[in-house]
């Protein structure tokens, strides 16, 4: 142990040596500066600052996992820096034990403090994601027989965010392109796209990999040509003289691709010694081992999963980044699975039938799944100034977490030159709140019924209407009589069902039958019209009765209404349930080819005449 201790500073000593000569030499044969080299606005910064906007954090000041010990009794804010020798003797042991060359050069150096200095903060939450996509990602890579190592890629292309979009379109975990996905069998539709499925896109990256990995039987040319394609790769390797190696031919790459490679690099190290540089997962809210997937065989929306299953949507939308909208475009022949936090899963299964009919009686509402900048056109985002005063323990990245905005956003602001900033120090911070637009009238936040159950049940009272029809009232009000229609309970029925099939609402039912629970008797006779009908004609007695007209407003202008698409509906049985209405009518109002097919779901314009 002695001679150990003894031999082990002399070995650090040489090596230190030797690495140094190999940088100057380094530095000395490229044409350009180092600082030339590195781009702060480049695509692997912007993936880090995607996560500035991803907020599924369990809180930006949370304390450190108790997992991850500060075994080295760092100070909170402490940011360590070590001489090249340790990074090279470091890198070395991460090399011994990869398929993949990890060499330590002034290039990796670069990103090195990029990851372990600059972006912090993000890095942080990158080691929290990790714990999420890590274990599926090794799990098929190692199906694949590929490097284990390869998952630290997906780190440089999104900063694992499964939403990460590029400049240039490519989306997901592993940044595929449109048609480099079709390839790899990665659908995308107005729904639903693949490449933002984890497991999907990951499957598609390794034989993506095997593929490249049969050009070129060399790791670090198929880092390069996942990045810039085979052909900039071929064409670099032409230019160098016919060479098979990246550093040998990086001067002949894409500017992107000379980054790329050093950046993969640079996250194997920082990834397998964050410790070392103080730094600790921020942890989301759910981990992968936190959850279980379950099919899905009927049309669906994560808004009512999560108003039923009583989960934030928000949660939903992070465990499901796949379906774009919101909506879930499953059948029988066609099932999707979907992720649940496991203490939800057996509620989505008791309550699976339910769940498929809610979605009949409400259909798909794209208001639920927009962001809110975008759902209320009621409301506007303005930027406002504030003040910061930065407290003790606090840091500049620790600043723009709060904020979520970036540090270089506070330098620029604050002009200031360097990344630190001092107890009492007060900053300028640009914040967006969310205020009214003067003269609009907000939409209700749980305004979630169907749209045509609405214009059905609730009189024609706009402004615009009563002054171009102004209603004379009736010296005595006189009570509209309805001969009352009633269903009967048969077995495997729930109120949801009921509801849906009468066009009405679960509220109705229960108020309408005086109901105190939701469980029902076979035989049991439930009212499914309305007993005070006041604004409402008498509807007919039998079950092909036309949808109600509602009275409101008797003599008001033509009223527009949408009908939802259910399973086995046809333009014919549509316009049947409204009288007057033609199949070329609907046609019409919708923009509708005549070969053109309904889905499921899908919103019909129908404009019903006044009475």
């Amino acid at each position: 142990m002695r001679l150990l201790k003894l031999i082990l500073p002399v070995l650090l000593l040489t090596s230190s040596i030797g690495f140094a000569q190999q940088v100057q030499n380094q530095q000395e044969s490229s044409s350009a500066p180092m600082e030339s080299e590195f781009v702060y606005d480049n695509f692997i910064v912007a993936a880090l600052d995607s996560l500035s906007n991803l907020k599924y954090f369990e809180s930006v000041e949370s304390s450190k996992n108790q997992l991850f010990r500060n075994k080295y009794n760092f100070l909170p804010n402490f940011v360590p820096t070590y001489p090249d020798s340790v990074y090279y003797y470091r890198m070395q042991r991460l090399d011994v034990e990869s398929p993949i060359e990890l060499s330590y050069n002034a290039y990796v150096k670069a990103f090195i403090d990029l990851y372990a200095n600059r972006k912090r903060g993000t890095t942080a939450r990158v080691l929290g994601l990790s714990h999420i996509y890590f274990p599926l990602i090794e799990q098929q890579l190692d199906m694949y027989n590929l490097p284990l190592e390869l998952k630290y890629l997906a780190i440089v292309e999104s900063a694992l965010n499964p939403e990460a979009r590029s400049r240039v379109g490519a989306t997901g975990l592993w940044q595929f392109m449109y048609y480099t996905g079709k390839v790899y069998g990665l659908e995308a539709t107005s729904y639903v796209d693949d490449r933002n499925d984890p497991v999907q896109a990951t499957e598609a990256a390794c034989k993506h990999f095997k593929d490249l990995y049969n050009m070129y039987h060399d790791w670090l040319l198929v880092l390069a040509a996942y990045n810039s394609g085979p052909g900039n790769v071929n064409k670099a390797i032409r230019r160098s003289g016919g060479k098979m190696n990246f550093w040998e031919i990086r001067q002949f790459l894409p500017r992107e691709t000379r980054d790329y490679v050093p950046a993969f690099i640079a996250v194997n190290y920082v990834m397998n010694y964050s410790n070392e540089h103080n730094l600790y997962p921020i942890m989301p809210r759910i981990v992968y081992h936190e959850t279980d997937t379950v099919a899905v065989n009927s049309p669906l929306t994560l808004g009512i999963l999560s108003e039923k299953l009583k989960l934030p949507l928000e949660d939903l939308q992070f465990l499901n980044p796949t379906f774009r909208k919101g909506f879930i475009p499953a059948t029988k022949s066609n099932p999707f699975y979907i992720r649940l936090p496991k203490k939800t899963v057996a509620d989505f299964i008791n309550n699976e039938p339910a769940l498929y009919a809610a979605f009949q009686l409400k259909g798909y509402d794209p208001v639920q799944f927009i962001a809110q900048a975008n759902a209320d056109a009621s409301y506007t985002y303005v930027t406002k100034k504030i003040t910061h005063k930065v407290r003790k323990g606090e840091n500049i990245s620790s600043i723009a977490r709060k904020y979520d905005c970036t540090t270089q956003e506070i330098k620029r602001w604050n002009k200031l030159k360097k990344a630190s900033v001092y107890n009492g120090q007060r900053l300028a911070i640009y914040v967006q709140s969310r205020v009214p637009v003067p003269g609009a009238k907000p939409k209700p936040q749980n305004a979630t019924q169907d749209e045509n159950v609405a214009a059905n049940n609730t009189p024609n009272t706009s402004n615009d209407s009563i002054k171009r029809k102004p209603v004379q009232e009736p010296k005595a009000p006189v009570a509209a009589v309805v001969k009352p229609r009633y269903h009967t309970v048969k077995s495997g029925d729930y109120l949801q069902k009921i509801a849906a099939k009468y066009n009405i609402t679960v509220a109705d039912l229960t108020a309408w039958n005086k109901l105190k629970t939701k469980k029902l008797i076979v035989g049991q006779k439930l009212r499914v019209n309305n007993p005070h009908p006041q604004d409402q004609v008498a509807v007919k007695a039998d079950t092909n009765a036309k949808a109600p007209v509602t009275q409101g407003d008797a003599k008001a202008a033509e009223k527009l209404v949408y009908y939802t698409v259910q399973s086995g509906d046809t333009l014919w049985s549509i316009a049947e349930k409204y009288e007057g209405i033609t199949v070329n009518q609907i046609r019409e109002w919708n923009n509708m080819q005549a070969e053109e097919k309904l889905k499921v779901g899908q919103k019909i314009k129908v404009i019903l005449a006044g009475g």
